[in-house]
């Protein structure tokens, strides 16, 4: 299992070195596919999507492709009007088959679209701005690296536990000291590129928005267990050997990529 787990974690490196360098219409079209995939795994645990054809999931899928077409071709100015035609047709299909959908998978598939498709789109956003194309390694330094430093302190020195009903093997001491790893690969990823960046005063701020991230990418995590939890579900789904479904895997970065885009442009 670990050998698997390993080797899916290499190419996902690869592949995402690759997509997010080259940017452009291969990032967004690869964004827009690993947003289905979310979408249609989110679904069926949800009961939006059942085995045959569900017209309430029907929408969502239209939506989520409907939301990165605006914002590929004609930028986010537009994207609310996707939003709100995608509620309307939501609720046109609860009417319209009554009673068919309860209003949960009403709202689970009108969540759906926004809680993966619009996420995820941030990415592309944040690589399409000035610099982007070195801002956008802060998502996944936030996520992964906060990760990766929560793990080993918790490890070492964690004992009081953060949330002991959702997840026991999470410590305060390791949320701790994942955000200031994150801060502080943040300020050592800036320092790199203090060359590509200008004068250096954005070193500060790539470590106060790593340590942002760092921090939601655990409400992240945490909020993707507990909806499994919810639907006692272990994982998303088997696409990713050794890791699960997209959603688990890209469970943190969901919620940091507009956290990181948003504050890129408020302090940037």
């Amino acid at each position: 299992m670990f050998r698997t787990r390993l080797i899916s974690g290499i190419m996902l490196v690869l592949i995402a070195l690759v997509v997010i360098i080259t940017g452009g219409p291969v990032l967004a079209a690869t964004l827009f596919i690993i947003s289905e995939i979310g979408v249609f795994e989110l679904y069926r645990v949800l009961k939006v999507q059942d085995a045959g054809f569900s017209p309430l999931a029907a929408v969502g899928y239209l939506g989520t492709a409907a939301y990165y077409a605006i914002v590929f071709f004609a930028g986010s100015a537009y994207t609310m009007t996707v939003l709100l035609a995608t509620l309307i047709l939501c609720m046109g299909v609860y009417v319209f088959t009554y009673p068919r959908y309860r209003s949960d998978q009403v709202t689970g598939a009108f969540f759906g679209v926004v809680y993966v498709a619009v996420m995820l789109s941030c990415i592309y956003e944040l690589r399409i701005l000035d610099k982007g194309v070195y801002l956008v390694w802060l998502v996944f330094l936030a996520s992964w690296g906060c990760d990766t430093c929560a793990y080993c302190v918790g490890k070492l020195i964690g004992k009081h536990k953060m949330t002991p009903k959702l997840s026991p093997k999470k410590s305060v001491e390791g949320g701790i000291g994942g955000v200031a790893g994150a801060a502080i690969l943040g300020a050592v990823y800036g320092l790199a590129i203090a060359g590509k960046m200008g004068d250096g005063s954005h070193i500060a701020s790539f470590a106060v928005i790593c340590a942002a991230g760092g921090l939601i990418s655990m409400v992240g995590d945490l909020a993707a267990s507990a909806i499994k939890r919810n639907h006692d579900i272990k994982d998303y789904g088997h696409l990713i050997p050794g890791h699960g479904g997209i959603l688990d895997r890209f469970d943190s970065v969901i919620l940091i990529a507009p956290v990181i885009y948003y504050l890129a442009l408020a302090l940037l």
